[in-house]
């Protein structure tokens, strides 16, 4: 085996918290001054933080990295995962030369190209033909190149008509189509990838995975690929890294990897009490799982099936909200959407300031045994307000389960057949008799 293509060593990132705009530029200049003394001393606002293993500390500084190691071949795709503030992002940020470290090696041994939000590298003024040729250049590639791959760039972002219109005027979807196809086309040797994709719609969701995959197998190229989205990150990447408050928790096969994520993050009592905020015009605020007598649990016999049941707020009359849940295996594997609308589509047209409290029951007889999770959104097209793996539950055996045990699959619905003879042959019968037997 050759050398890794991305070699990361001890990386570590830090940010000073609560000094920008605090204080005067006499007072920067004493701190400063103060620190190569070696007598320095505090004056900034103090902030309570939580250190890797959840300890509070007091201090100014905050690690969104801390010692992370790994490497990477090169025609590997590699998923990077974690919840909100695991330090994702600014491990692509760093990789792709937009942040520095504050310490530890980063080797990238070939051209790379970013994607890690909407307009990323795009000069507003200029349209979207002269960003094209802009980010080739950025990239290093000669005009002649560019021109090459010019035309597909744009069919494949579905912009013909907006080609020559300045992308300041682009919706955030025509952003991110663009920004896409000139990132994966343009043959950088390495892809950087972050959630940006969740703006497109699912059809150009799809299109960008299926892209992706090209990708990885047929030129080899090498993918770090950042998402929430587990069923995403188990079809396209091979390994995974798990980041839990800048350090790392797991670093291995995408599956295994994944399962361990969503298993740690998971309420495993049933229910899931979400922390109060503002900013948003609704928020789920609690999420129970319970059996058919109403009794919160997350272990459940097969057959009688089991109830979701989704308490929100919502602050202010909303149009085009969902309130839905996602059911996953425990590899990442979506199973099942379910939202409130499906039963009375009014509810995603107009929501109403108050409390909500939305029930459902899953079909019983419709997942196999083993452990599963429920994650929650609500949200519309243009902005999420919640998106949480909120419970792990379980499928468990059952003595009435001899007719299930060994069937295969994820989902094991005992289906509503009819079967109806069509047709009857009985060789004792006259007239099934053969012309010999006559």
């Amino acid at each position: 085996m050759g050398k890794p293509i991305i070699e990361v060593r001890d990386l570590s990132k830090s940010y000073r918290l609560g000094v920008i705009g605090a204080t005067s530029l006499k007072d920067e200049v004493s701190r400063a001054w103060a620190r190569l003394r070696g007598t320095a001393t505090s004056t900034v606002n103090r902030v309570q933080l939580a250190d890797r293993d959840g300890h509070r500390v007091d201090g100014e500084t905050f690690w969104a990295l801390r010692d992370v190691s790994f490497d990477v071949q090169p025609g590997e795709a590699l998923g990077v995962i974690g919840r909100n503030g695991a330090g994702k992002s600014t491990l692509l940020k760093i990789l792709s030369r937009i942040t520095q470290q504050t310490s530890g090696e980063v080797t990238l041994r070939g051209r790379v190209a970013s994607l890690l939000e909407v307009g990323t590298g795009f000069h507003p003024d200029l349209t979207g033909r002269e960003n094209i040729f802009l980010n080739g250049a950025i990239l290093g590639m000669t005009k002649a190149e560019i021109r090459k791959k010019f035309d597909e760039i744009v069919a494949f972002a579905e912009i013909e008509q907006f080609i020559d219109t300045p992308v300041k005027r682009y919706s955030s979807g025509m952003y991110v189509r663009l920004a896409f196809a000139v990132a994966a086309h343009l043959e950088p040797e390495i892809l950087l990838v972050d959630e940006v994709l969740a703006v497109g719609d699912h059809a150009f969701q799809k299109k960008c995975m299926g892209k992706m995959q090209d990708v990885t197998r047929d030129s080899g190229r090498t993918i770090l690929f950042v998402s929430h989205n587990m069923g995403a990150i188990n079809t396209l990447t091979s390994t995974a890294l798990y980041l839990d408050r800048g350090g790392v928790v797991g670093f291995g096969p995408t599956a295994q990897t994944v399962n361990s994520y969503m298993t740690d993050h998971c309420c495993k009592s049933g229910v899931w009490i979400a922390q109060s905020r503002t900013g948003t015009p609704l928020q789920i605020v609690e999420v129970r799982t319970t059996d058919t007598e109403g009794n919160t649990q997350d272990v459940f016999d097969p057959e009688p099936g089991f109830t979701v049941e989704i308490h929100y707020e919502v602050r202010e009359p909303l149009r085009n909200a969902l309130v839905e849940f996602f059911i996953f295996s425990a590899d990442g594997v979506h199973l099942l959407t379910s939202g409130d609308h499906d039963a009375a589509p009014e509810r995603y047209e107009r929501r109403m300031p108050g409390f909500y409290k939305a029930r459902v029951k899953v079909p019983g007889n419709l997942f196999n045994l083993g452990t599963y999770l429920l994650c929650i959104n609500s949200g519309t097209h243009h902005e999420t307000f919640d998106s949480e793996e909120v419970i792990s539950f379980r499928i468990a055996e059952s003595q009435r389960m001899s007719t299930r045990s060994n069937r295969r699959g994820l989902l094991v619905p005992m289906l509503p057949w009819q079967t109806a003879v069509s047709y009857l042959t009985d060789p004792e019968q006259p007239e099934h008799e053969s012309q010999e037997d006559r």
